[in-house]
């Protein structure tokens, strides 16, 4: 029994092999980037509470009697509806093109004009305000090029718009277009790439629809609490209900949207990394953006 016991001692050994070792580090190493994004998370969700909480007691005040007041009342005596519409089409239309974003034009539309004449405005300049950074950069397609180099991994991204069919290119610029990435510099950047101008109006025109809506119905709820706070008008308690179901409405489909160009876009590059959606016909040099060769540059991104 001693002899046996001895042996079991020496030749079974009681420390750990190098794969536990690397199990137990690897399981260890989860738990801490666990504990770790949980504490971001939650230091991420206080500062969200307190910078909304104090945008609400001071900021929102601020802005409506400082900024938003002024200018609807400067809006009411300067121009007239119809001049003021050429204006905010003309802004939503230029703003893209020098890279500026054009959230402001769309709230005025909104809380101006409302829905019907705020939603015409609102795509025909954003309309206008797409097709001249093509257009534009059609002329300076090497430099973008040469620019995209720089960042690797959205100049891959990018590229997916400009491959397979009619349809998929109609997709992906729509999905472009409601996700978070600044759609003023894809304007640009797509021109790289195999896109053709009819998916890119078409697809454009669809992904901004959702965006023109969440705009014109937050530019009128601003005017709202506006005329609340500083006008004479009174909300009666139906209102008040359908504007918070309203706004909570809006933020689930902002936030819903959102997540679906996201993972959809991820998707999508996903497929193309694992080699699973066949190539597109054409002209491949410029289309697969070669960053390591940037000489040997061929297009064939042509308007109908």
């Amino acid at each position: 029994m001693r002899e046996d016991s001895e042996y079991v001692r020496l030749v079974l050994s009681d420390e750990p092999s190098i794969e536990e070792v690397d199990i137990l580090h690897s399981r260890s190493t989860e738990k801490y980037k666990s504990l770790t994004w949980w504490i971001k998370a939650l230091l991420g969700f206080t500062v969200s509470i307190v910078f909304l909480l104090i945008s609400i007691k001071w900021g929102v005040p601020f802005i409506l009697e400082k900024v938003l007041l002024p200018l609807l009342q400067w809006e009411a005596t300067a121009f007239g509806r119809p001049v003021l519409a050429l204006v905010l089409v003309a802004s939503l239309a230029l703003f893209p093109v020098l890279l500026i974003p054009s959230g402001p034009s769309m709230w005025l539309a909104g809380m101006i004009f409302g829905y019907g004449l705020g939603f015409v405005i609102i795509m025909i300049g954003t309309t206008i305000g797409m097709i001249l950074p093509f257009l534009i950069g059609l002329l300076f397609r090497d430099r973008i090029h040469r620019w995209l180099m720089k960042w690797p991994r959205n100049a891959a991204l990018i590229r997916l718009a400009g491959e397979g069919s009619w349809f998929h290119q109609f997709r992906v610029v729509a999905l472009f277009r409601v996700s978070p990435f600044p759609y003023t510099i894809f304007n640009y950047a797509v021109v790289v790439t195999d896109m053709k101008f009819g998916p890119y109006l078409c697809g454009s025109i669809a992904g901004m629809v959702p965006e023109a809506f969440i705009y014109i119905y937050s530019g009128r709820l601003i005017r709202t609490f506006a005329d609340v706070k500083y006008g004479k008008y009174q909300m009666t308690t139906v209102e008040i209900v359908y504007n918070i179901i309203s706004f909570i409405v809006a933020v689930i489909t902002i936030v819903a949207f959102t997540i679906y160009a996201k993972r959809a876009l991820s998707d999508l590059e996903r497929q193309e990394n694992t080699g699973e959606e066949a190539p597109s016909h054409g002209s491949f040099e410029m289309e697969k953006l070669p960053l390591e060769r940037p000489k040997q540059i061929g297009i064939s991104s042509h308007l109908p």
